[in-house]
Order: C-alpha cells, then structure tokens, then sequence
C-alpha cells in the first residue's frame, strides 16, 4: 500500500471514530436527560399523591361548616376522582392545575368562615396542603426545565440526525393553564 492510501485509510477511519464517539456522546446525553426527565416526574407524582391523600381529609374537615359552599366542596372531590396517574402529563397538568385552583378558593372561603379559620385540624390541613402545592410548583419547574434541555438537546446537531433512529421526541411540558394562574374568588362565601 502506498504512502497515499495509508494515510488516506488512517484519516478515513480517524473520522469514523470520531463520528462513532460524537453519536455515542449525543446518544448518553439525551438518555441521561430522559431520566431526569423521568425523576423529575416521578417527584412530582409523588407530591400529587400526597396532596390527592390529604384533600379528603380536607374536604371532611370543612363539609359541615361550609353550608354555602357545597359546589366548591364538590368540585374539589370530583377533580380528586378525576386524578389517573396513568394519563399523559398533559391532561394531569390541567387536573392538578384545577384542582390547584379549587383549592385556592375552599382557602380564600376558610378565610371568610372565623369557625373554620380556629378550627385547628382545618389550619394544619391547609398548612400541609399549602405546603405540598409550593413543592408541586418547584418540582414542576424543575421538571420543565430537563424537559426544555432534552428537547433543545434533540433539536440540535448531531441529535436531529440522530433522533429519528432511536424514536426520539419532544416532550410535553407540564404547563399552567390559564385559569390555573387566576386569583381565587373570595367572594364564594358571601351567603
């Protein structure tokens, strides 16, 4: 073999070598960001779990001292119901997103009720809730966030050439809807 061809043979499977590592490089990093991804939901469920769990209690706590508000304590318990670990992110996002809403207002109708506002097992129940629904918020933004880096990730050179071999595709955010940013109506309570 010439001088030529061996060095064109060694440069030739030089840069295979360096397409191989660069494919195995983008391969690892999208599977890493799949399972973070994947955590991240997992620590969400998790969260929701526990607030499904304690909404019952919630809802016991405060059926027989909200008389006016029978629709708002059934909307709670429906939306509870409604709760399917198993449907895709984006139909539990606008479950956890209502239920979220419905139960900013039983909180915004707890403040207008003095008999539920002293009631002590009522406090430590929204506390808790209170408390699940800022940690379902810091989880679902951390879970946006691995979801934004993996689809950029695949949206980007060599992993939009890579994509289409192993299935890859973006995935959903677990996003607000709208009513879920309103303010909760106070007004409820009037009665």
């Amino acid at each position: 073999m010439t001088p030529l061809g061996l060095a064109a043979g060694f440069a030739v499977g030089l840069l295979a070598i360096v397409v191989l590592f660069i494919a195995l490089a983008t391969y690892n990093a999208v599977v890493a960001l799949q399972q973070r991804i994947d955590k991240a939901w997992a620590n969400i469920d998790v969260a929701l779990k526990q607030r499904w769990d304690l909404l019952p209690n919630l809802v016991e706590a405060v059926r027989d001292l909200m008389t006016w508000e029978r629709e708002l304590v059934t909307e709670v318990t429906r939306l509870r119901a409604a709760y399917s670990p198993a449907a895709p992110v984006a139909e539990q996002a606008a479950t956890s997103d209502a239920t979220s809403s419905a139960v900013r207002n039983v909180f915004a109708v707890i403040e207008a009720y003095p008999s539920l506002r002293s009631d002590r097992n009522v406090l430590e129940l929204q506390s808790e809730i209170e408390r699940l629904e800022n940690l379902i918020a810091d989880r679902r933004e951390l879970y946006n966030d691995q979801v934004y880096r993996h689809n950029t990730r695949i949206g980007q050179f060599p992993a939009v050439i890579l994509a289409p071999l192993f299935g890859w595709r973006p995935r959903a955010f677990f996003a607000a809807q709208p009513a879920a940013t309103a303010r909760p109506d106070a007004t409820l309570a009037e009665g």
